[in-house]
């Protein structure tokens, strides 16, 4: 009873915590690589974040991209369009995808945009193994409610 009292009074004045998402670190498909992304900045695991890209976006400093993330509290990601194809060795895959981040002033922020992910094919490659990888990533600030683009083009840029 005492347990359920102190619950009520917590969630009565708005200062119950948030639980934390589960931690998740899942290559095995564009989808869940870009979801571990998003696990991992809500998590505030800045260096697994940064793992998830392909070196040629590494040219970024990763303070810089820490700091990008600052006053981030949490953020989700819901995938839409996908499309794929091969090339020379490897799969290309670019999705849409809408990002909800929440500030840590309690804010929330609606972003609509695609990522470019690549599989270099397992079975051509030689030690160490690369695995799966954004290449590139673009996004804008949208309207909650018209977040999702309608297609990414070739280079990977949201169509609305």
């Amino acid at each position: 009873m005492r347990r359920t009292l102190a619950l009520l009074v917590l969630a009565l004045s708005g200062h119950a915590a948030i639980a934390a998402p589960d931690y998740l670190d899942d290559r095995s498909t564009p989808a869940a690589l870009v979801r571990s992304l998003y696990n991992a900045i809500s998590l505030q695991q800045y260096a697994r974040a940064w793992s998830y890209f392909a070196d040629a976006e590494k040219e970024r400093d990763y303070a810089d991209f820490a700091k990008g993330y600052a006053d981030t509290a949490a953020a989700s990601v819901t995938v839409g369009p996908v499309t794929s194809e091969g090339a020379a060795g490897s799969i290309y895959t670019t999705l849409g995808v809408t990002v909800t981040a929440r500030t840590t002033d309690g804010n929330t922020e609606s972003f609509g945009g695609c990522y470019v992910v690549r599989q270099i094919q397992p079975a051509i490659q030689e030690p160490p193994f690369t695995p799966l990888q954004i290449e590139d990533g673009h996004l804008v600030p949208r309207p909650a409610d018209d977040a999702m683009p309608s297609s990414c083009d070739a280079q990977g840029k949201p169509q609305f």
